[in-house]
């Protein structure tokens, strides 16, 4: 089936409001069907959502969509005081409902109803299906785990009639069974969705691929896959075409010099002719005239050639991708192999985490991960038993939610405040290295891409001294590109602590070599077995 325009930008531009630029004069089109969103952390990818979605208003240009725009934000978990209802899209309806339950009569109530009578035995039904109680839809988003937050708020995808959905890093914390759920979900949506992901499984369910990179937006017809491949065939033809243009240029240049030493060497023997006597003065004179137009012309062309190499050089050049690392440099906590650093128990088991060893917490959305780790860090006083003991104070935290940052604060404030005794200078130059410079480490925390946010938290954990000895990471791939994915994993790989790391992604937690896997089944129970066989799973 043909696809049609869905959305189309025309010259589209955002500022945020301390004048920075997010998209400058962006014009494309997404079409109806399945679109993967990719770039590069900070690229604008999550703003551009949220100006579709309306959440923004364009300094500059215009937007047009072929109908109604549903939109899943990236920082959905954050929204700790949200309800169920909240996530499924249907609070305003839920509570006109009761207004009208309750003898209100006011038009506003049936207006926000309209013909959505049966949405609460829908919803139930939805969440019936996903294994929640059909009357949770009052439950606090604080009290779900991050992936039960966004399997409810998916679910809801198919309680909302909209034509165009844009979904932001969906599977951001999904178990295996939550990502499977929600690619069915994709592969079986009749109408249009736009899908900013990191997860590559979740990329090959698109239809086309589009890309923002360098301030324009470009489409490919194919998954993601296809799409790296073409990327790579383009970018290995434009290094050769870079390298053809240069060497070009080179023979133009050393053409040039060998001109002017042809002309230096025409005018000395002219020079030495007339002076000589050899010919007469009137002719010695036209001659050299004849010579010094033709020397200018001669010129004026082999500054062209050099000229137009020079352009293709440029042309060229401009083609090849400079594509900048964040440059991780974990320091060495020096722990011995043999040194106790944390303990984790069920209350009948205890497992211990001794050395460099690297684990891995898996279990099933819900199962009680991100619970256990905010139990063993004393972070989360709700009067449960303790989930273990630290045999040591070096402990550096990276949450799921990154709700620790204060979001009207920049990112070097941030930074300062778990490091005051940092001069400012050094703080600035370790979050160039995350690829945070300029306005960026200087505008609100809260304007940042989920990427950009996670690396301010990461920042953080950089600049401890001393250095920590274990290292808690949960859900750390979460809103990272592809790219940086891999760099995390890199020097984690390097790093000589201990590390606890919760995450569904099977790819990164083989790359980083998780040697102890600590399963929950979700009955209360710490498991331990071998990586590689519970990681395949």
């Amino acid at each position: 089936m043909p696809h049609t325009s869905a959305v189309t930008l025309h010259d589209l531009g955002y500022t945020w409001p301390d004048g920075t630029p997010a998209l400058h004069r962006l014009s494309g089109t997404f079409t109806t069907g399945r679109t993967g969103l990719v770039g590069r952390n900070g690229a604008g990818k999550s703003t551009l959502l949220r100006l579709i979605a309306g959440e923004l208003t364009p300094t500059s240009g215009r937007i047009e969509t072929v109908g109604d725009v549903g939109y899943l934000p990236q920082t959905l978990t954050l929204r700790t005081d949200a309800t169920v209802a909240d996530l499924l899209g249907i609070g305003p309806v839920v509570a006109a409902l009761r207004a009208i339950e309750s003898g209100d009569v006011d038009q506003a109530h049936f207006d926000a109803v309209g013909d959505d009578w049966d949405v609460e035995a829908r919803a139930a039904a939805g969440l019936e299906a996903i294994g929640f109680d059909g009357d949770d839809l009052a439950r606090s988003v604080g009290t779900l785990s991050g992936g039960e937050a966004m399997l409810i708020a998916v679910t809801g995808l198919s309680l909302r009639r909209t034509a165009i959905i844009l979904l932001d890093e969906p599977t951001n914390n999904l178990d295996r069974a939550g990502r499977a759920a929600l690619s069915d979900l994709v592969d079986r949506w009749a109408g249009t969705l736009i899908v900013v992901s990191h997860d590559l499984e979740l990329l090959e369910h698109m239809e086309a691929t589009a890309e923002l990179h360098a301030g324009r937006l470009e489409t490919f017809g194919g998954p993601y896959s296809a799409w790296r491949a073409h990327l790579e065939q383009d970018q290995s033809a434009a290094v050769q075409a870079a390298r053809a243009a240069q060497q070009a240029l080179k023979v133009e240049k050393r053409q040039r010099v060998e001109a002017e030493t042809k002309l230096a060497r025409r005018e000395r023997t002219a020079k030495k002719t007339q002076a000589s006597g050899g010919i007469p003065r009137i002719m010695a004179g036209n001659r050299a005239s004849k010579a010094q137009a033709s020397a200018g012309a001669m010129r004026s062309g082999l500054d062209d050639r050099v000229a137009a190499a020079q352009a293709a050089v440029d042309a060229a050049d401009a083609r090849v991708r400079d594509e900048e690392r964040i440059h991780l440099t974990l320091p060495d906590p020096d722990v011995p192999r043999g040194r106790r650093i944390a303990e984790l128990t069920d209350g009948t088991h205890s497992v211990i985490v001794q050395g460099p060893e690297r684990v891995a917490l898996l279990g099933r959305n819900g199962a009680g991960k991100s619970t256990l780790l905010a139990r063993l860090l004393s972070v989360e006083a709700d009067g449960g038993s303790p989930a273990g003991t630290l045999f040591t104070d070096r402990v550096a935290y990276l949450p799921q939610r990154l709700d620790r940052l204060d979001d009207a604060l920049s990112a070097v404030d941030n930074v300062r405040r778990v490091a005051p005794e940092t001069p400012p200078g050094d703080i600035r130059h370790q979050l160039a290295r995350l690829l945070l410079r300029g306005d960026a480490a200087e505008r609100p925390v809260g304007s940042l891409s989920g990427g950009e946010r996670f690396r301010v938290q990461l920042a953080t954990l950089l600049l401890m001294s001393p250095p920590a000895q274990l290292l808690i990471l949960d859900e750390p791939t979460n809103n990272l590109d592809i790219a940086s994915v891999e760099q995390l994993a890199e020097a984690l790989d390097a790093y000589r602590g201990a590390l606890l790391v919760v995450s569904h992604d099977r790819h990164f937690l083989e790359r980083i070599g998780a040697d102890v896997v600590l399963e929950l089944p979700g009955d209360g129970t710490i498991r331990r077995s071998a990586a590689l066989e519970a990681i395949s799973k």
